[in-house]
């Protein structure tokens, strides 16, 4: 067949038309894919895939979302983003940033940022900071952040209490200042000039007054516990001021200051510097795993017979004991006197279910200074402060999210298949190998 002039010119413009449309298709499919996001998850139990749980709350968060990850390690960081294009399928409004935590020293102080690194979420000007990434700490970080209930903290003032606006290393004005910038509204009483407790009061805080109440002020705070108030309670070694509500609620002090032998391993030369590391599974403590520091505390003890359900929450080393002499030099447990081995209770959770009113919550612990100006900074002491408040103010909703267990993944052997296996790789491979060998060794030296 001759190939025309006119034959080739339709040729040209075929080939041009073809061409048009392939190239309208790649840039019509790139604008797609840069303009809109499509994901399918086809693993067998979504793991790649927001909870609903999780999508739930993201539904109350209308406004954008902005996670800022002090992460210097590539590997955290890619782990990181992945989690967090998870929350961005269901909402795109989330502003990620990664941030040296080295490169910024001031401000990782600031925000109590230790070497591990720390990852801060931030709604409408409130941030949560977590730890541990995974999609239940972060869900429940966001549900904190979703909460806008304003609660009001009482503070007792008059007899010498720590002040949570007050300045001195004694006081707690970091504290308060933390609390303000998570809505979380501080006001001081005197009682003997205000013969009630605020009937906007979500919780009140006796921080270890340095001189003894009045009868009458005692009495308007143990009618607040029967009428079902929640309650803080911070004593410490040798307060003996606020023991007729202390009886109240069945926790006693043991005599003397405990002491922590294991201290100096993390370079605190004073041993009554306690160290908390490991914590009860209580509400307050889930998921916590940082170092808590309590100088100077005392250690409890509950009745058996409680109107209360009592629950230890923080609980010093095996190697501690309530030292009742002198600190100074070394010391030692003395066993003939009444000081006591540990571990020890540093801390109780209590509980009561009233018919017209939410649970009562109150914690007592023997130490008020781990949430001073002094010690706020030390490591977890300000997040399990606002554990401690959220829980008692009842403003610890929780979200649990299933663990995701790939099925078919899990190899289960008899116990016949192991010893097969294990001859096989013992006896069965090494002797193959040396035949082998010996084989080809023979074959070799008859050439």
């Amino acid at each position: 067949m001759k190939i025309t002039q006119h034959i080739h010119q339709r040729l040209r413009l075929k080939n041009g038309i073809i061409t048009f449309i392939i190239l309208s298709l790649l840039i019509a499919m790139a604008w797609l894919s840069h303009t809109y996001t499509a994901q399918i998850d086809l693993t067998s139990n979504a793991s790649n895939t927001l909870s609903e749980a999780s999508q739930k709350v993201l539904s109350t968060l209308p406004d954008p979302i902005s996670i800022t990850a002090y992460i210097k390690q590539p590997t955290l960081q890619k782990q990181v983003t992945q989690l967090v294009d998870q929350y961005r399928r269901f909402k795109q409004t989330i502003e990620l940033d990664f941030v040296d935590p080295t490169s910024v020293p001031e401000k990782a102080r600031e925000l109590n940022i230790g070497p591990q690194g720390a990852i801060i979420v931030g709604y409408q000007g409130r941030t949560e900071k977590i730890t541990f990434l995974d999609e239940s700490t972060l869900s429940n970080a966001l549900l904190q952040l979703a909460n806008t209930n304003k609660r009001w903290v009482t503070f007792l003032s008059g007899h010498g209490e720590r002040s949570p606006a007050g300045k001195a290393n004694f006081d707690w004005g970091l504290f308060g200042n933390e609390l303000a910038e998570h809505k979380i509204k501080a006001q001081t009483i005197n009682l003997a000039q205000l013969s009630t407790i605020p009937d906007n009061s979500s919780l009140l805080v006796l921080a270890s007054p340095a001189v003894p109440l009045l009868e009458a002020e005692i009495n308007i705070i143990t009618d607040y516990i029967d009428q079902g108030g929640n309650l803080l309670l911070l004593t410490g070694p040798g307060h003996p001021h606020l023991t007729i509500i202390e009886e109240q609620l069945g926790i006693h002090k043991f005599p003397g200051t405990i002491v922590d032998s294991s201290s100096g391993l993390y370079g605190i030369d004073d041993p009554t510097f306690v160290l908390v590391s490991e914590y009860s599974r209580h509400p307050i403590t889930r998921n916590f795993s940082s170092i808590s520091v309590f100088p100077i505390a005392a250690a409890l003890e509950s009745d058996e017979e409680s109107d209360f359900n009592t629950e230890a929450i923080l609980t010093s080393v095996l190697r501690s004991w309530t030292e009742t002499g002198e600190i100074s030099g070394k010391v030692r447990f003395d066993t003939d006197t009444e000081e006591r081995e540990g571990p020890l209770t540093l801390a109780y959770a209590l509980t009561r279910d009233f018919t017209d009113k939410k649970q009562q919550r109150i914690i007592v612990i023997g130490d008020g200074d781990f949430l001073s100006n002094a010690f706020l900074g030390n490591v977890g002491n300000s997040e399990l402060g606002f554990r401690l408040i959220n829980w008692l103010t009842h403003d610890d909703q929780f979200i649990e999210i299933p663990t995701k267990i790939a099925p078919g993944k899990t190899l289960q052997l008899t116990t016949t298949s192991i010893a097969i296996i294990g001859s096989w790789f013992l006896l069965g491979l090494p002797l193959l190998l040396i035949i082998t060998g010996f084989m080809i060794w023979r074959r070799r030296r008859r050439r």
